[in-house]
């Protein structure tokens, strides 16, 4: 079973119902067509340079999927259930500096940037 984050890039008028129905549509397989947005090509290459997607194998990998999902707006992180908690801090901290929501799929959660958690509605 995976621990499931998702990085969002949305515009400064985004709100976390905006992130909850962003992954309701990505569930869907509906995506917005595009290139990715600036924060999300800067949040991945962060993200793999210290944790590899695509060449990690066995233990040493947080990642259940690989490689991550990576769309216009947002990059979906599947992470082991035993992912070391400097990974999630990690991604937090990352998301935060790029700009970037964070959903917590599990709990529902959505975090804006250098802020505390939105309970789920």
């Amino acid at each position: 079973m995976s621990f499931d984050l998702v990085v969002w890039a949305l515009d400064r008028t985004g709100e976390p119902a905006d992130v909850t129905a962003g992954h309701k549509r990505c569930m869907a397989g509906i995506h917005t067509a595009g290139v990715p947005d600036r924060r999300i090509n800067a949040f991945y290459a962060d993200l793999t340079a210290r944790y590899p997607d695509r060449f990690a194998t066995g233990n040493a990998s947080p990642y259940e999927a690989k490689p991550l999902h990576v769309a216009r707006d947002h990059v979906e992180i599947k992470l082991v259930e035993t992912c070391p908690d400097e990974v999630l801090l990690f991604i937090e901290q990352l998301a935060g500096a790029h700009n970037l929501m964070l959903l917590d799929v599990q709990g529902g959660s959505v975090y804006p940037p250098q802020a505390t958690a939105y309970p789920p509605h």
